[in-house]
């Protein structure tokens, strides 16, 4: 897996996890952040949510042709300064009209930053593999490379909840999900006679002896405050980020040169493409980008819907063996165990065995003993849930390279549009979980001001398995489709190109709020998962109805 692979694979990488933990911590409690300081509802939060994630992918179209101009180096280092600057005005409390526009310029700069640094990034780790002796490991490089990408992301919602909980402790509080929006409907005076007496219980339950404006304006101010300082943790990810991809720079220097189409073909023994050639390509994977749409649609409800259902529909506390899973820090352990174990069988010698069976023992230990720390009951916010998708990445990404580097010994690997296709289906089969378990659910108009009752509540593990199953989808779908555009983008185009899979992925995002607006509409709940699970059946037929062509177009 990790044999044969360049060091600036390595630099690249962890260089992506650091900006990567910042996004994340970040978007991890972003639409929680604006329904509790602005006091949006669920349509004006996914409206705001999905043009965010939209620009976020389509601004690297635009960093791509950049840095087909300019170079790659100077578009990912100037992508970190003003994704810096921006993750710096969320992260600074200031009232709330103030404060609004503050966010929407985050937003802007985020963006851009983003736009320059990501896909431009991931060019330089295509072009590692531009030399013929590594062309072979470029699908494992970036299955490597999307692991790196999760590790951060697997510790972002714990370091947002851990601030969160820090900051309401000192004011005595504890995070309550009914709270933000019943005291927005308070200081508007929209609230319901039921609505005041239910913050006023929940203002007694957090021991606060004071009227309800002087509870709701505190409580709203503290978790916002909490949110501002998970925002300053992404300020100093990019420190750190900059700091990797600076002083590694010799591991990689030669990926950051834009070469010429003819020096490309040169090192790649590869024949320049005709017109008719480049065209077909270029068609095959707008085809491909298509298909791709409906998949970041359905998967980014991760930080919209599913973080809704989280707060509203999932129970808050969690005892036995389900624990587990909302410990960070076992999650990591068990990360490390099952790396350990493929080393362990890997290993070429006694001593190389040796230390990985004493790192996995190692680990197992440590799983235990933070499993004896635990509470018997643990709470648990929303955000947490999404850490169980970068988990799934990073913990199944061994067994997917086992299996396809298994098949592509016996010449039955499947091809990368092939893949896409399976992963479609995949994606469909999770969100099936969430509407098996949301049939009987109220829908959540008839929950905004009276909650459900914890007895009604659904297990943690519906949530859960989703996030497995669009996991197994995501390893299908995306680090191959990212291989799949830096192996058969003409080398002219391949900035741009790379920034089109970024287009096509900031299309899908900008419809992730289609749910969101329906969340509030009155619809049946399940049907509002039933969509996505129609949407990425019929992508998945089409991309396998058009294979022959793909697959002739870029063979």
């Amino acid at each position: 897996m990790f044999e044969g692979q360049p060091k600036g694979l390595y630099a690249l990488a962890l260089a992506n996890t650091g900006e990567r933990f910042g996004y994340y911590t970040m978007l991890a409690i972003f639409v929680l952040y604006l329904q509790a300081k602005f006091g949006f509802d669920a349509a004006a939060s996914s409206s705001i949510y999905s043009w965010f994630l939209a620009a976020v992918y389509f601004m690297p179209l635009i960093g791509g042709i950049l840095a087909d101009k300019f170079g790659y180096n100077k578009m990912v280092t100037t992508g970190i300064i003003i994704m810096f600057f921006g993750y710096v005005l969320l992260a600074f409390p200031m009232e709330d009209a103030v404060s609004e526009y503050m966010m929407y310029g985050a937003l802007a700069a985020i963006s851009v930053g983003t736009g320059l640094f990501k896909g431009n990034l991931q060019v330089m780790v295509g072009n590692l593999y531009d030399d013929p002796k590594l062309s072979s490991k470029r699908d494992s490089a970036f299955s490597l490379f999307y692991m790196a990408i999760n590790i951060g992301a697997l510790f972002a919602p714990g370091m947002a909840t851990w601030i969160t909980n820090v900051v309401l402790k000192s004011e005595n509080f504890t995070y309550n999900a009914e709270i933000p929006a019943l005291a927005h409907k308070y200081l508007d005076g929209s609230i319901s006679e039921a609505g005041r007496a239910a913050l006023k219980n929940l203002s007694t339950v957090q021991h606060h002896n004071g009227d309800l404006a002087s509870f709701s304006h505190k409580y709203i101010d503290t978790l916002s405050g909490a949110y501002n300082w998970g925002f300053a943790v992404a300020c100093a990810s990019l420190v750190i980020s900059m700091a990797i991809y600076l002083i590694f720079k010799k591991t990689y220097a030669h990926t950051t040169v834009k070469k010429s189409a003819e020096e490309t073909a040169k090192e790649t023994n590869a024949v320049e493409l005709t017109p008719q050639q480049t065209r077909a390509r270029i068609t095959a994977l707008m085809l491909v980008f298509v298909v791709v749409i409906f998949f970041w649609m359905a998967f980014h409800q991760n930080g919209l819907t599913m973080t809704f259902f989280a707060r509203d529909y999932t129970v808050h506390e969690v005892s036995g063996l389900d624990r587990l899973g909302f410990n960070v820090f076992i999650l990591a352990f068990a990360v490390v165990t099952i790396y350990s174990i493929f080393s362990f069988f890997q290993s070429k010698t006694f001593r190389a065995r040796l230390i990985s069976g004493i790192v996995g023992g190692l680990s197992i230990i440590g799983i235990v003993s933070q499993y004896n720390l635990l509470p018997d009951s643990m709470n648990i916010l929303p955000q947490t849930f999404a850490q169980f998708n970068p988990f799934f990445v990073v913990a199944l990404t061994p067994f997917s390279l086992l299996l396809f580097n298994y098949l592509a010994h016996k010449g039955k690997e499947p091809s990368a549009p092939r893949k896409i296709g399976m992963g479609m289906f995949v994606a469909a089969l999770g969100f099936v979980f969430l509407a098996v378990c949301s049939y009987a659910l109220p829908n959540p108009v008839s929950i905004k001001e009276t909650p459900l009752a914890d007895v009604d509540l659904v297990s943690t593990n519906w949530l859960i398995s989703t996030y497995l199953v669009l996991t197994f989808a995501e390893l299908l779908l995306s680090p191959m489709g990212i291989s799949f555009v830096s192996k058969v983008a003409p080398p002219k185009l391949k900035g741009a190109m790379m920034g089109s899979w970024f287009v096509a992925t900031a299309i899908g995002n900008k419809l992730t709020g289609v749910p969101g607006y329906l969340w509030e509409s009155g619809i049946p709940l399940w049907m509002i998962w039933g969509i996505l699970i129609g949407l990425c059946l019929i992508s998945a037929i089409f991309i396998f109805s058009i294979m022959k062509k793909l697959e002739n177009a870029t063979s």
